[in-house]
């Protein structure tokens, strides 16, 4: 989808489902090309249903990041319908009061190492 595309549709619905093919051919290139790179991250649902939760929130942004160690992350972020990075929700508290509190900005680790107990999948490239 080109940036002009993107701009014209709703950020909601950007994305698409490329299959598994496409998606390993995509993986295998990246790997070929950067051997010494983290191959994948892992983000727990929880806190993407919890960006995607927030008022507006049309889709998550990843940004290439290094943590306190100098190890590669990802740092992740809300997006709202207009493009822009969520960094303030507003909320009612609980005296019904109209606050505003900084928004989510996620990730802290780099969950590359995570391993799984899962079988094989048939697709290996996933491992």
């Amino acid at each position: 989808m080109m940036q002009n595309e993107i701009l014209n549709t709703s950020l909601a619905a950007v994305g698409e489902d490329i299959g598994p093919e496409l998606g390993a051919k995509m993986v295998k290139d990246f790997q070929d090309a950067f051997p010494n790179e983290n191959p994948w991250l892992f983000c727990g649902k929880d806190i993407i249903q919890k960006i995607l939760n927030q008022p507006d929130c049309s889709g998550i942004r990843f940004y290439h990041a290094l943590d306190e160690n100098g190890n590669k992350t990802l740092v992740s972020v809300g997006i709202d319908s207009t493009g822009n990075i969520i960094d303030k929700i507003t909320v009612i508290d609980p005296s019904g009061n109209i606050a505003k509190y900084p928004a989510i900005v996620a990730d802290r680790k780099n969950w590359g190492n995570v391993k799984t107990t899962e079988t094989s999948t048939g697709l290996d490239w996933w491992s």
